[in-house]
C-alpha cells in the first residue's frame, strides 16, 4: 500500500499531477506534486491539525518533503503544491519504486514527456 498525507495518519484522497525532472547524469531531481482541491484544504479538516509537510508512505518506510505552497483565488484555497527535491541515484530509485506502488494502487500511468 502506498499513500500521500499532509498530516500523520490523515489519507489523502485527491491524486496530484505529478512531474519529473532528472540532471543529465541521473544523479538528482525534483518531482512536483500538484493537487487540485484536495481533502487537506477542505474545512471540515481544520480539526485534524496542521500541514506538517508531505508524506509519501509506503512499506519501505516514509518520503517526507516540508517544501509545501497553498495556491489561492479570491482568498479561498484552491491546491497545494509541493516539490520534493531527490538527491542522488538512490533516491531517485526509492521514490520510483514508491510511485509505482502509488500508480497500482490508484490505477495511474506514466507518460513520458515528449
Amino acid at each position: 500500500m502506498a499513500y500521500i498525507q499532509f498530516i500523520k495518519g490523515v489519507n489523502e484522497s485527491v491524486i496530484p499531477e505529478v512531474k519529473l525532472t532528472r540532471s543529465r547524469d541521473g544523479s538528482t531531481g525534483t518531482a512536483t506534486f500538484r493537487f487540485e482541491q484536495p481533502d487537506i484544504i477542505q474545512s471540515d479538516m481544520q480539526e485534524k491539525g496542521d500541514i506538517q509537510g508531505m508524506y509519501l508512505e509506503d512499506e519501505e518506510g516514509s518520503l517526507i518533503t516540508k517544501d509545501v505552497s497553498a495556491k489561492f483565488i479570491n482568498g479561498k484555497p484552491e491546491g497545494i503544491e509541493c516539490l520534493y527535491i531527490i538527491k542522488s541515484p538512490e533516491e531517485w530509485d526509492r521514490f520510483i519504486r514508491f510511485m509505482d506502488r502509488y500508480a497500482k494502487n490508484n490505477n495511474l500511468t506514466f507518460n513520458k514527456a515528449k
